[in-house]
């Protein structure tokens, strides 16, 4: 490519001097850049979209919610929240039902340790999944196989001690409270899920994690360590506050899509 045909790539797009259009006439490279430059050049504009009312409206909101609050907030303080809730209601429950003694499960003191510290590690884990931003979409498995362990635990770790009182009015009396105490914990998480888009695993890893506060409150506090009550009185019903903060959240209204 001579300078010539630089000067002509230059120029393009208004009219040629007379000597670069004579180059041009008479150089085969410059014939066909020209030429298709013409061809493009003739191509109809593509019109902008007139700005509706509707659009004006929306970018004046925007820019008055910028100027409220132009940094987004650490979404860690969120956590925070939730987990001083927890903390909140997992003492409460503790103290309330703990009048005549803050652990009334009778088995031995490493296999009550331990299932509760474990409980714990599983509040804390599903608030922070449901919670973190997360650019890809948080696996099932590793939820699935928290929950399956807890659940085994805690009828394996059961001390097999019946107290003198009816089965049925048992089971119904720690499903009451286990409700009882999920109310605030799941009715928060709720609300802080609803500022991001709804993803099915995080509701789930807040509901598990909401339900553990009184999971572990009962854990504590419960006497009767035969394998039916674990199972009616203290899992059933944490699994079934999971589906229905699953339920809850796929019907609420999502109040922000930010990343």
């Amino acid at each position: 490519m001579t300078p010539e045909c630089e000067r002509v790539m230059d120029a393009l797009g208004g009219p040629l001097p007379p000597e670069l259009a004579a180059h041009a006439a008479s150089c085969e490279d410059c014939k066909a850049l020209t030429s298709g430059f013409g061809v493009l050049d003739a191509l109809p504009k593509v019109s902008t979209p007139e700005t509706t009312p509707g659009m004006e409206a929306a970018r004046t909101r925007t820019l008055e919610e910028l100027a409220v609050q132009p940094l987004a907030k650490p979404w860690w303080r969120e956590l925070l929240a939730l987990v001083g809730t927890y903390a909140v209601v997992m003492v409460a429950g503790v103290f309330f039902l703990g009048r005549a003694g803050l652990v009334g499960n009778t088995a031995s003191v490493p296999v009550v340790a331990g299932l509760a510290v474990l409980i714990l590690a599983l509040v804390g884990g599903g608030a922070y999944l449901s919670l973190a931003p997360a650019r890809r979409r948080i696996p099932w498995v590793p939820i699935a196989v928290a929950a399956a362990l807890v659940a085994a635990l805690q009828v394996l770790g059961g001390s097999g001690t019946t107290p003198t009182r009816n089965f049925l009015v048992g089971v119904m009396g720690c499903v009451k409270t286990e409700v009882l105490l999920s109310i605030p914990p799941l009715a928060l998480a709720l609300v802080l899920l609803c500022r991001s888009a709804f993803q099915p695993v995080r509701a789930i890893a807040a509901g598990l994690s909401a339900a553990g506060v009184s999971l572990f409150v009962l854990h504590l506090h419960c006497p009767d360590g035969t394998a039916g009550h674990l199972m009616l009185g203290h899992l059933v019903p944490w699994i079934l506050l999971s589906g229905v903060a699953l339920f809850l959240r796929s019907r609420l209204p999502t109040r922000s899509y930010a990343p």
